[in-house]
């Protein structure tokens, strides 16, 4: 219980005065106006007095109360005004201390939680490494029993960490896994020694159980360095067990779907940055003159971002860029058809590969992977806006690798799982498709490219 002072303040016929830093409620209240006595009564307070003035101590702050004398003590008056302002002062120095003590027991409640809020406090500490210690028990590793009480009555820490992923800030960073693999692991022993050897590489496959063999004849290519992925647009994944890699591949099926509709929802850069390479390409290649780990090489050597291998010449071929030079190992300009390339550095004639096989580093899939549309599933169009993903000059790190070739059977297995639309066949449907995505996602660019201009304009003014 605090101890309760009672201090003379001032004698004198005048009124005592404090110093104007204290506050209006102190200074109003600790002197009565012609009286002669005035008493502070202060629960927790002490009072010093000094020649001129009183020292009066709250907490750490020294406040001064000034006394003013004018004229000699009356005694003719001593005897009714001392009763008269002692028991005034009694009862008025009682109520202050009381509110001003309160007040100040508050603020230091204040001050002292929020500066607990902002340092990590020991005790804190020390509770939650005791439970820890306590919890120890709760998995026995030898017979697998749990002590769910145990387990479940750890009080949390209290964590925010604004650098983790969004929706992760409650998380310690030590527990934080962004990025994943398609690595299998198995289901018993020790996780450490799940893998034998971690694949370098991803290479995925859009593929309908018809192009199975060639499907065979591309994944014998690749050597154990390469994981590989099969997307399946015809539902039918079990029939490929005939062949012994499958067994030891990802597969994932959903009915008439693209290899871009699959690339947006499954090859998330952070679910693919274990591979240094990523390889996206369509079921209809013959890869007999083609050596994976050979065109890894190459594509270091020269240092390709975006690339793919050459085209026999005689098969499929679109784009003068793609096809491949008997004289070389990569190239990375062309000459195109009179007219289409306004700039010889610019697509088509240069910084340009088809979407039929390309192959992305790390660093740039995560560029074109944001680039990809959700709704826009063919991929029309994206070929011409590849080079937006690499470093300038554009032209020099993307390229196609002519040594390792490939040759485009132009199977148009796409077409047949589309529908026929107002007398139009399936395949005709599906290249109308085609023609008009390319258009709105060149649109969506260019109105994307204007915003972003227009909002440097304004930031400018």
């Amino acid at each position: 219980m605090a101890t309760a002072v009672l201090w003379p303040v001032a004698m004198s016929t005048e009124k005592a005065f404090c110093s104007p830093f204290i506050s209006n409620k102190l200074r109003k209240s600790t002197w009565i106006k012609d009286g002669i006595f005035s008493y502070v009564l202060a629960k927790g307070f002490e009072l010093f007095p000094g020649d001129k003035y009183l020292n009066l101590i709250v907490g750490d702050t020294n406040w001064m109360v000034g006394i003013m004398h004018r004229s000699a003590f009356k005694r003719s008056n001593v005897g009714a005004k001392i009763i008269i302002a002692t028991i005034m002062g009694i009862a008025l120095g009682f109520f202050i201390g009381i509110s001003i003590s309160s007040s100040h027991l508050t603020k230091i409640s204040l001050l002292s939680g929020i500066r607990n809020s902002l340092d990590v406090p020991t005790a804190e500490i020390d509770r939650f490494s005791a439970e820890v210690d306590r919890s120890t028990t709760a998995i026995d590793e030898s017979s697998g029993t749990k002590n769910i009480e145990a387990l479940g009555s750890i009080r949390l820490p209290k964590i925010y960490v604004s650098t983790n992923p969004r929706g992760a800030e409650s998380l310690p960073p030590g527990i934080v896994v962004s990025e994943s693999d398609f690595y299998l692991r198995r289901l018993w022993g020790e996780p450490s020694e799940d893998l034998k050897k971690k694949p370098k590489y991803l290479v995925t496959f859009t593929v309908g159980y018809d192009q199975r063999h060639n499907i065979d004849a591309c994944v014998k290519k690749f050597s154990d360095d390469f994981a590989i992925l099969l997307f399946h647009y015809d539902g039918r994944t079990s029939e490929w067990d005939q062949f012994e890699w499958s067994k030891n591949v990802i597969h994932v099926s959903a009915r008439k779907q693209t290899k871009w509709w699959y690339a947006k929802r499954f090859l998330h850069p952070d679910i693919v940055s274990a591979y240094e390479y990523i390889f996206i390409w369509d079921e209809d290649l013959g890869v007999e003159h083609f050596n994976a780990d050979r065109y890894i090489e190459l594509v270091k050597k020269h240092g390709l971002e975006i690339s793919q291998p050459g085209l026999e010449p005689n098969n499929g071929l679109t784009w003068e860029m793609t096809k491949r030079r008997g004289d070389r190992e990569v190239h990375k300009v062309t000459e195109e058809k009179p007219g289409w390339c306004s700039d010889p550095h610019l697509p088509p004639c240069a910084a340009f590969v088809e979407i039929m096989a390309p192959v992305f580093s790390r660093k740039a899939w995560r560029c074109v992977w944001h680039m990809i549309q959700n709704d826009l599933v063919h991929g029309w169009g994206l070929d011409f806006a590849l080079r937006r993903c690499v470093e300038p000059p554009a032209h020099e790190k993307i390229g196609v690798v002519d040594s390792q070739w490939i040759v485009h059977q132009v199977i148009p297995s796409l077409g047949r799982q589309g529908e026929a639309v107002n007398g139009k066949e399936p395949w005709d449907a599906v290249k109308t498709r085609c023609r008009s995505e390319w258009s709105m996602f060149q649109a969506r660019l260019t109105d994307s490219d204007m915003q972003y201009l227009e909002g440097l304009k304004r930031g400018k003014g």
